[in-house]
């Protein structure tokens, strides 16, 4: 019995802890644009191995992420992109792989390249890094086409200076990455977003629920302590059991 109570109080003491540090993800990235809160859970899991499947251990699960919308922020910048739902830009992650974000505060390098605020390079509609030539004014439409007028010509003079690389997806078809980057789940391939998939000018915050995750670390921690107690009552318990047949 005492061995039952203190596998329990164990096993609910782990899970609490790796929630506790999801929630800090989470917490951590409030004010990240695009970011999607992980979603998290508990659930029974047989535990495996010789003897008797009687046993059944709590375990925490990544659910995956949230697909609520973040607050958008008009900011007016040429190149700060909000997407709509279930639109994800592409990028090239460090590893050369295709993955994808809602982050939309895209940067220029000197050379031209269109990057990331984290300076990953974004990916065109051909599937190759994009680059901007030298231009007056850019703007980038609803469906993702960039267009300039370049440097030198008149305000008449507008060109097509590429196309952003926009799929569409649920957040059930994204796996996270350990990089914060989203992939397609294995076996999924990924429809290219049709019609207006972005607002421009403006971003889309993080969809953290600030307040919410504050709550739940405090019921986390409260959890986390009980079973702590809980593991201090049963070695007691054990300790003094063990006292008594030694006393016989």
């Amino acid at each position: 019995m005492t061995d039952r109570a203190l596998y329990i109080a164990m096993t609910g003491a782990s899970a609490n802890l790796q929630a506790q540090a999801s929630v800090s993800h989470n917490l951590a990235n409030a004010d990240t644009t695009g970011f999607q809160a992980t979603l998290d859970g508990t659930v029974a899991a047989p535990v495996t191995g010789p003897g008797l499947a009687s046993r059944v251990a709590v375990e925490h699960r990544v659910l995956g992420v949230s697909g609520a919308p973040g607050a958008l922020q008009q900011t007016g910048g040429a190149l700060d992109i909000a997407l709509h739902a279930d639109r994800w830009l592409a990028v090239q992650a460090s590893d050369g792989s295709t993955a994808y974000t809602r982050a939309g505060d895209l940067r220029l390098t000197p050379n031209g390249l269109l990057t990331t605020a984290s300076g990953l390079p974004v990916l065109g509609a051909d599937g190759a890094p994009l680059a901007i030539p030298p231009y007056q004014s850019l703007h980038i439409g609803g469906d993702g086409t960039i267009s300039v007028v370049p440097q030198g010509q008149p305000a008449s003079t507008i060109s097509e200076a590429g196309r952003l690389q926009l799929v569409q997806a649920d957040t059930r078809t994204l796996v996270r990455g350990d990089d914060g980057l989203m992939r397609a789940a294995p076996g999924v391939e990924l429809p290219r977003a049709a019609g207006t998939s972005l607002t421009t000018g403006a971003l889309e915050g993080s969809n953290v629920d600030a307040t919410g995750a504050l709550v739940s670390m405090i019921q986390l921690a409260r959890a986390f302590e009980m079973q702590v107690r809980v593991l201090h009552a049963t070695d007691e318990n054990a300790r003094s059991a063990n006292a008594l047949l030694t006393a016989r």
